[in-house]
């Protein structure tokens, strides 16, 4: 039987997204996990922000100030300037000074997916590959907003799971 609906949050569904558009962008997927995974964080930096529940700290603006950044570059993924640096392993985005590891981020896909993650990564794939990469370098937040699972608004969806139709995912790639 085909797995069809999902309950999940909707911060590793734009984990994996993000990593699946990265790919498709040309990113190896050690690469594209790192990658990634920063945009779904900076998602949900904004939208705490705009919620009140996080609020940047002087001393965190402070000592940002006062970081290096000659060898950091931003990448642009799902309309998010991803900050990264150039590793002896690959591009990694960065988070608080220091690359984020891809073998952690497909271990918090697979925990978070669970058994359903082959076949929902397969589903954005497809999505994915269904576009040229210049169009789906401009579409791809677009597009995720069109399947992301359904929360409540405001402060009480924080958090909240919410059902990823697989079939809605899978309609949405263009016919041929």
């Amino acid at each position: 039987m085909a797995l069809d609906r999902i309950l999940i949050n909707r911060a590793p569904v734009l984990t994996l997204w993000a990593s699946v558009v990265a790919e498709r962008l040309g990113f190896d997927r050690k690469e594209a996990l790192s990658l990634g995974k920063a945009v779904a964080g900076l998602t949900a930096q904004s939208k705490g922000r705009r919620l009140g529940i996080f609020t940047p700290s002087p001393e965190a603006v402070r000592k940002a100030r006062k970081e290096k950044r000659d060898k950091e570059f931003f990448v642009e993924i799902c309309g998010r300037s991803v900050p990264a640096i150039n590793t002896l392993e690959g591009i990694r985005a960065v988070n608080k000074a220091k690359p984020v590891e891809p073998a952690g981020v497909e271990r918090y896909l697979e925990g978070k997916f669970s058994e359903a993650l082959p076949v929902v990564r397969a589903a954005m794939s497809t999505l994915a590959k269904a576009f040229k990469p210049e169009q789906l370098a401009g579409e791809a937040f677009r597009l995720y907003e069109g399947f992301r699972p359904g929360i409540p608004e405001g402060v009480s969806g924080w958090g909240a799971k919410g059902e990823l139709d697989l079939n809605r995912l899978r309609a949405m790639a263009p016919k041929k």
